[in-house]
């Protein structure tokens, strides 16, 4: 005999107290479970703050089952167009779950939670679908059917707009240089892109006054906490890559790179306590002074042997370029996910 099982979404906002002042929480702390308590509360004995939180559903109630007898049951959810995305970060966490409560007649609750991963696509909320297609004839018993084609208008709309805002390509030239001159140029065809995507830059050299003996590309993240959530006022942002090329450079007329973005991370955005930005960071290393060669040569019937200066003077830069990555296609996204698809709870 099981009494009743509930679903409900909620999402888990976590904070290093090192990093960052928590705003007040609305709700009371719930840690442990009592015995004879029959109120379902999804974020019981989770740590950190419940900010979104789903409408409970009933699965089932009075529900019983003979020895190998079995019921299925399906929940369906709308989630919230203002929540943040999942995100684990160094300083702040955005965790989703789905939790499933269940009691058995006389015993305690038990709590299964199913953790699942969301994408945010901005631009959605507000976007307002052709008239011909809000004012087409409707058959009022499909409401199901209806809602459905709503979402699957939805999901062509966000493959749409990712596409569009991801597939325009215009080229965009960089000068590097420092305070003795010219070092090259940099040359990027798209500064948008979604997860998934390879980051290709190019490097000329040719016309540099300046010789480049290395650079590094470092495709990163930058993750600050605004002003007024900051344990200490001024203090660092912190910075996490994802993917670095190196590459020795001397002589070199050109050069190119391709970093690919992670589809298990997460792409650019911002809360009123944490804002997520993308950016590509080179560093390079030039002579300090005029490069050449010296001739090393043996006896008259040894072969003369070229060789690279044993020392030189060098300078370094750094510069950082802004990206944006957005989200892809939820089922791409997925083939990376390290979540189980069954999950089990004994009652």
């Amino acid at each position: 005999m099981l009494a009743w099982a509930s679903a409900q979404i909620h999402c888990q906002f976590h904070a290093s107290e090192n990093r960052v002042v928590l705003p007040p929480s609305d709700g009371s702390k719930h840690d442990v479970q009592a015995e004879n308590e029959t109120v379902f509360i999804p974020n019981r004995g989770e740590r950190g703050q419940c900010i979104l939180s789903t409408p409970p559903k009933i699965l089932f109630c009075d529900l019983r089952l003979d020895p190998g007898e079995s019921k299925s049951y399906s929940y369906c959810e709308t989630l919230p167009v203002d929540g943040p995305p999942s995100f684990r970060g160094q300083s702040v966490k955005y965790v989703y779950k789905l939790t499933i409560g269940c009691q058995r007649v006389n015993s305690p609750i038990k709590l299964l939670r199913v953790p699942f991963r969301v994408l945010v696509l901005h631009g959605l909320k507000d976007y307002q679908f052709p008239q011909d297609e809000a004012v087409a004839p409707s058959n009022p018993f499909l409401e199901e059917e209806e809602g459905l084609k709503k979402d699957s208008r939805l999901a062509d709309l966000a493959t749409e707009l990712l596409m569009v805002a991801t597939s325009r390509r215009s080229l965009h030239l960089y000068n590097i240089s420092n305070t003795r001159g010219k070092v090259g140029t940099f040359c990027i065809f798209k500064t948008v892109y979604k997860i998934g995507e390879d980051v290709i830059g190019t490097f000329s050299f040719s016309e540099g006054d300046i010789p480049c003996l290395q650079f590094s590309v470092s495709l990163q993240t930058e993750e600050s906490i605004q002003e007024e959530f900051q344990r200490r006022r001024g203090q660092p942002v912190s910075f996490t890559t994802h993917a670095r090329h190196q590459e020795s450079c001397l002589h070199t007329a050109q050069s190119s790179f391709s970093l690919p973005i992670p589809l298990s991370s997460t792409p650019g955005f911002t809360t009123n306590i944490v804002s997520l930005k993308w950016r590509l960071h080179f560093e390079f290393v030039t002579s300090g002074e005029s490069v050449g060669t010296c001739l090393v040569r043996g006896s008259q019937s040894e072969a003369v042997t070229w060789t690279g200066v044993e020392q030189m003077e060098v300078d370094t830069f750094s510069w950082d370029l802004p990206i944006k990555v957005l989200p892809t296609n939820p089922i791409l996204a997925s083939y990376v996910s390290q979540f189980s698809s069954t999950n089990s709870i004994t009652i």
